[in-house]
């Protein structure tokens, strides 16, 4: 997990080349264009630094997630999330949607330029019922100490998970998705007593697959 292309795995990948791996792999930051068939969303993979370590590896690192509040009106409601949201006419591009809406969300300012790390992979909604969007993930690394708090009210709780727990394979399990009387199982991974599916699972796993 996140050793890298043709690393050992006891040559784990650091902050300092996850830029050019991300790169190597989605393509660099400025290839994130809006896609002009349907409505753009970014959401912020936060990477908070352990403290006393120049140069750490990604997997010691914690990654920032939110549960969104319960709302008849959010189809992703009470569901776990990385912070983001739709993009805005006055936004200066993707990546200034996922910064404005994760200091929004969490009282969280992220560094635009010096704290952007790279792309992920872009995902879309699976589900018939879900919106039309193209979801466009970006990875960011943040100080040690890095505060984050419940800032909208669509934010029920923060929480700042290992990289270690997320890629650890016996936290993954499946997650039963109830509709009326239909019933669908999706993979998931299970932390500190929060299930993570959907979407996210789907940015989180891209990311642990680095």
């Amino acid at each position: 997990m996140m050793g890298g292309e043709g690393a050992r795995s006891d040559q784990p990948l650091r902050l300092s080349s996850l830029c050019g791996a991300l790169a190597d792999r989605f393509g660099p930051v400025e290839s994130a264009v809006p896609d002009l068939d349907r409505r753009n969303a970014a959401v912020a993979l936060v990477l908070r630094e352990p403290a006393g370590v120049a140069d750490p590896a990604a997997r010691d690192c914690e990654v920032l997630v939110i549960r969104r509040s319960e709302s008849r009106r959010d189809p992703w409601s009470g569901q776990m999330a990385l912070p983001g949201g739709s993009m805005d006419e006055a936004d200066d591009g993707l990546l200034a949607t996922a910064v404005r809406e994760t200091r929004e969300e969490t009282g969280l300012c992220l560094d635009g330029r010096r704290g952007v790390l790279g792309r992920l992979e872009t995902v879309r909604p699976l589900g018939v019922r879900l919106p039309v969007i193209t979801v466009w993930p970006f990875v960011f690394r943040t100080r040690p100490g890095a505060v984050a708090r419940v800032g909208s009210p669509e934010v029920a709780s923060v929480h700042w998970f290992r990289v270690k727990d997320l890629a650890d394979e016996g936290n993954r399990g499946s997650y039963p998705w109830r509709e009326g009387g239909l019933v669908r199982s999706f993979p998931s991974i299970e932390v500190e007593g929060r299930v993570i599916w959907g979407l996210t699972y789907r940015i989180l796993t891209g990311f642990l697959g680095v």
